[in-house]
Order: C-alpha cells, then structure tokens, then sequence
C-alpha cells in the first residue's frame, strides 16, 4: 500500500490523516469557511511537515497514491440554510403545497419562497417555459430547478430542456444553469425526487466552485493523482462523477466507516458513537458491524431519493454557545466555529462555550492545547464564562463551569436517549476533537459501563476515509421480471464508462445487485448477486420495484492491529504520569495525575480521577471510572 491522504473538512477544524505503510500521521488546521481551499493546501503542507520535518507539498504529492477528501460544508450549508437562490418550475401532478408540507416547509420557505412557476403542458411550451425562467430570473433565482409530478416526467422534463437548452443557451455569460429532477434521481414519488433535486441544486454551486479550485491547487503544485471525494454511501470517487448531494454528511460517515473496522476487530457487538466536532456532534449506531440505513434518507426530516445512514446531529460541540436563557443554561445550536472562535482562542470572540468551560476549569492546558500551536487565554474565558452565564445566573465561577459542563452532557444524553435504545452491552465510541473530553459524565448519564475512544479520535472520521474503495452506485425502476436484465445491461454499460474514468476495468470489480420492493411503504430487499441470477422475483400489483446496482473497485485499506477487553490483563503495568494537573471537578479542586497518551510504551493502564491528555484531545477520567491503552494506541475506559 502507497501513502494515502485523508482530509476531513469540519465547520471549525480540518482534520489530516496520512497512512504511511504501518506508520500513520496525523494533524489539524482551522477551518477558513470563506475560503476552503486554503485549510485544503495548508493541511497538506501541514502534512508534508510531518513527513519530512519541512514544508515539501510537491515531494509530498509526488509520493501518495490517494487522496481522499469528506466534508461538512454541505450538512453546514443545509443547517444554516445559506446558499443559492433556487427557482422550481412545475407541471403535472405536483404542487408546492405537497412540496411544502411538514418539516419542508422552513425550507422551502428559505431555499424557494415565491420564485415558483407553474406551467401549462397544454399551451405554448416554448412561450410557458420561456416566461417561467425570466420571471423565476428576475425575482432572484441563481439556479432553476424543473420538476415535474407523475410517470411521464422523463418525456416531459426532456421537452422542457430542449426548450430551455435552445433559449438559455450555456455558453453565454450570465446563464442560469437549469437543472431536472429526472436526471437526479429515478423515484416514481414526485415530492422524494423533488427534494433530492431542490437539495443538489442548493449544495451544488459552492462545492463545484470549492473542489475545482481544490483540484486546481493540486495540479500547480504538480499532483499526478485524482482528488477522491469521499461520499455519504461509503465510497470515493472523482469530483467529475460525484453528484453534490452525496456530499452531505459525507464526514459522519467517514467516522462510521472508521468505527465499523474497529469494531469488527475488536469485537463490539452494538456501538453507538458520538463524534463531537466544534459546531455538531454526529451520532450513529452499529449492531453487528451493520449501521443504521434508511433506504429514502432523511435530510432534517425530508425524505430524498438517496439511502443515508441513519443518524443524528445535535447542534452542541466544542465550540457551540453556551449562555443563561430566561434563569436556566442553554447550549448551541448556535456556534463560534473556528472564527472567531471560543473566547478563550483570543481571536476575537466573547462567547462562552465548552472549551472555555475546560479551559477555565485546568482540565485543558493552554500551553499544550492543539500541540502546543493554538495559544490560548485563560482570563478570556473566565470573562466569558461569568459574562454569560455565572453574573446572569448568580452563580460564582466554579459553579457556573459546573453548571455549564451538566448542561453540556446532558444535551448529548438526552440526545443518545433519544436516538438509540442503550444497554450495558453498549460500546459508546467518543470520538473526534471533543469526543473523549467528558466521556465518562456522558457515559454515566446515560447508563453504559465501557467507553472507545480510538488512538486516532481526534482525525477519526479522516481515518475512516482510508477504509472507503472506489465506487459507483445506480439505481433505476423496473416495471417487471422481463426488464431486469436490459436494466442491468445498461446500467453496466454506463458503469464500464465510469470506472474506466477511476483507472478501473470493470471486469476487476465487485458488482452487486439488489431488488428493492416497496408496497404501501414497506420495503423488502433481494440479493441478486452479481446479477446472473435476475430471471425472477417476487412481486405483487402495485410494487415498486427498484434495481439497485454497486460497482466497487477495492482500495488499499488501514491494517489494525492490538487488543482490548473490560477484563485488564494481570501484569499489564500502570500508565506513567507526567505530574498532575489541578483540575475543577463538581466546583471542587483537585489535584488529578496527569497521563499523556504519547508518553506511554506498549499496554497499560490506570485509574481515576485523572486527566488523560493527547497531542489533540484532553479527557476527564472520573472516580470510578479506569482507563486502559493498548499498543496501538486505542483506549478503552470503563467502570470499576
């Protein structure tokens, strides 16, 4: 295996893991949300300086056979509801009524509002979709979404861009791209398709606009190489055969990826995971190495055409608001990112949050934090800690952090409540860059007795990229048994033309084929192999029937290696300390031993209280609660 890059692209930190043969290196940079291409480029040269002690970006390129590239800015884009302005023209058997029911209907709202036209099949088609784009134009729209409701809308929507295409021509300056929801996706129902659409036109633009001007970077520093995108199905591809929507949430899946390895090496039957970032935490759920997939994802309860994994993402992080509301604390959604940031990164920001609340507490080491690399403020902190929330709620300082660290986890607990059913055989996995830093108070509230945190936490969803292959997926309707194989046929025809384009031969590839029936919104599958094996299957009158196609040309993988179990091995020697660390704990001080992960040689182990502490992540370990690292740098806490 050559050396492979991994980027994960956060809303306040960018996360670099590179995977170097049994050596694997990893780094953080802040995230520029004005500019993303510049946390790009200076993550690699980041990692360049860990692999050659000095900036060498070209030596760098020369020399790794992948990179592999996730990001949140389409979950972010979404969430914050920012982006284009996009216009829908209508026929047939939708409205925007249908389209604006439920939890759509703050969204389209935002995304669409007035600058919706409906059209007349039955008039001049040339004179209706004319209009409808200049009027859709000149009331703001950017970008113009056709959708049309009912089984012709392939026919239809084709007649309208050969209208469009002729009047709206590409070529000249200022045009509106239009875009058709047929081309999308293959879904008979009219408001899932539309969805799926309206999202991808909304996300498209800027993350055209970010991986080209990524790609760009790469060539002038001389790569050789196709930049991967790393997508929400678990598979990469190149940026030219990646369609926007398979952005979103595409760096919680990278975590999934990472914590389905794990746990089939270390034998966790049921993982619930919490990857804490500074702006969300992303939960996901794993029962016997399979995660939660639900076949018409759901984007902020909006069905769309495309299976997601099923998830949760709570508006609380390490960077998330914290303040007094109305005489009680409340925490995030709203958030700092990485500017100005946390109040005590000294950038400019004077709002609290659980970063400060660590800081201000001794848990974090300001002189240590991010490597040493972010110099942080104590007194900041304190100021905005008693600003916002001790002075309103008249509380002194050491009540008000305690206050703040109770608020903070139980918005987590209720959260895993909410999302999975735990028992104490659950594994919580805690990871990204504020996963493990209160761990075991999450852990308690919710009831579970073991704890994951991996020894890559901090890049860990960047490390779950490694374990993606190369991959497209296709799917399409079949009315009947008899149209199967011509499907399948075509389908194979175009994914011949799309691996080719990723440096693969079909005949290399695992092809794998899946019939999804759905009757009256039940939904069964059927593993039809490779697909040789498509003569039959069962169906009644009015099924849905879905081909489901995977192409995947497999990719060098991480090898892991080390054990772990609940039961500490006799002779296993205690963890060497590094002093302690005075360290607020339920508005008491303590003095806590002081572990850091990278001062330990082979397994060992240790109990609480404590402060475990990585280049990159700083975690409280309770009274009660024990610690064991492994020698692959992997640690397991668990209840006494």
């Amino acid at each position: 295996m050559g050396r492979l890059i991994n980027i994960d692209n956060g809303g306040t930190l960018t996360d670099i893991c590179v995977i170097d043969g049994d050596a694997i290196r990893r780094t953080k940079t802040l995230t520029t949300p004005h500019d993303l291409s510049r946390c790009f480029v200076e993550g690699l040269r980041e990692a360049s300086k860990l692999v050659y002690g000095e900036v060498d970006l070209q030596s760098l390129l020369a020399t790794t056979d992948s990179i592999r590239y996730s990001t949140t800015q389409g979950t972010n884009a979404i969430v914050e509801k920012k982006g284009p302005r996009i216009g829908v023209v209508l026929s047939g058997e939708v409205t925007a009524e249908d389209l604006a029911e439920g939890p759509a209907r703050d969204f389209w709202d935002v995304l669409v509002g007035e600058r919706v036209v409906r059209i007349d099949l039955a008039g001049d088609l040339q004179a209706e979709v004319v209009a409808a784009i200049n009027h859709l134009t000149s009331r703001g729209a950017s970008r113009v979404v056709v959708i049309h409701g009912g089984e012709d809308r392939a026919a239809v929507e084709s007649g309208i861009r050969a209208v469009a295409s002729v009047k709206f021509p590409k070529h000249l300056l200022g045009a509106v791209p239009v875009l058709y929801s047929h081309e999308v996706a293959d879904d008979s129902n009219d408001a899932r398709r539309a969805w799926t659409a309206v999202f991808n036109a909304f996300l498209h633009p800027a993350m055209e606009k970010f991986l080209y001007n990524a790609e760009h970077h790469l060539r002038a520093n001389k790569n050789q190489r196709p930049l991967r995108i790393f997508r929400n199905d678990g598979l990469s591809a190149r940026v030219a055969k990646t369609t926007a929507i398979k952005t979103y949430s595409s760096g919680p899946r990278g975590g999934i990826e990472g914590i389905k390895a794990v746990a089939a090496h270390y034998g966790f039957d049921h993982v619930v995971s919490m990857d804490v970032g500074g702006t969300t935490t992303d939960l996901a759920e794993l029962k016997n190495g399979a995660a939660r997939t639900d076949h018409y994802g759901l984007i902020h309860g909006i069905a769309t055409s495309f299976p997601l994994s099923e998830g949760e993402s709570l508006g609380v992080g390490g960077s998330s608001v914290i303040r007094a509301v109305d005489g009680a604390i409340a925490v995030g959604p709203e958030s700092v990112g990485s500017a100005p940031g946390p109040a005590c990164f000294g950038l400019g920001g004077d709002r609290a949050t659980i970063t400060d609340a660590a800081v201000a507490s001794g848990l974090i080491d300001p002189a240590t934090f991010f490597s040493g690399n972010l110099a942080l403020d104590r007194d900041r902190a304190v100021a905005a800690i008693m600003e916002h929330v001790g002075t309103p709620l008249g509380l002194t300082l050491e009540q008000a952090i305690a206050a703040m660290q109770e608020a903070w986890v139980a918005k987590i607990a209720d959260g895993l409540n909410d999302f999975a059913h735990l028992s104490e055989s659950t594994t919580l996995a805690a990871f990204g860059g504020g996963g493990p830093l209160l761990a075991c108070q999450v852990a308690d509230a919710v009831g579970l007795n073991e704890v994951f945190i991996p020894g890559l936490a901090p890049v860990f969803s960047a490390f779950g990229l490694g374990f993606s292959d190369i991959g497209h997926r296709y799917e399409t309707l079949v009315d009947d048994a008899a149209a199967v194989p011509a499907a399948l046929a075509e389908i194979l025809e175009a994914a011949k033309r799309d691996m080719f384009a990723e440096g693969a031969d079909l005949a290399d590839c695992t092809v794998s084929v899946t019939l999804r029936i759905e009757n009256d919104g039940a939904v069964t599958e059927h593993d039809l192999g490779d697909g040789s094996g498509t003569a039959d299957y069962p169906a009644a009158p009015g099924d849905e029937a879905t081909l489901a196609v995977s192409v995947v040309s497999v990719a060098p993988h991480p090898v892991l290696s080390g054990r772990l179990g609940v039961e500490i091995p006799a002779g296993t020697p205690r963890a060497v300390a590094a002093g302690t660390r005075k360290v607020l704990r339920d508005g008491q001080e303590i003095d806590a031993p002081l572990y850091r992960v990278e001062d330990q040689v082979g397994a060992v182990y240790a109990a609480g209280p404590a402060v475990l502490e990585d280049e990159f992540f700083t975690c409280r370990i309770d009274p009660l609660w024990q610690f064991q690292i492994n020698e692959n740098g992997d640690i397991l806490l668990s209840r006494q």
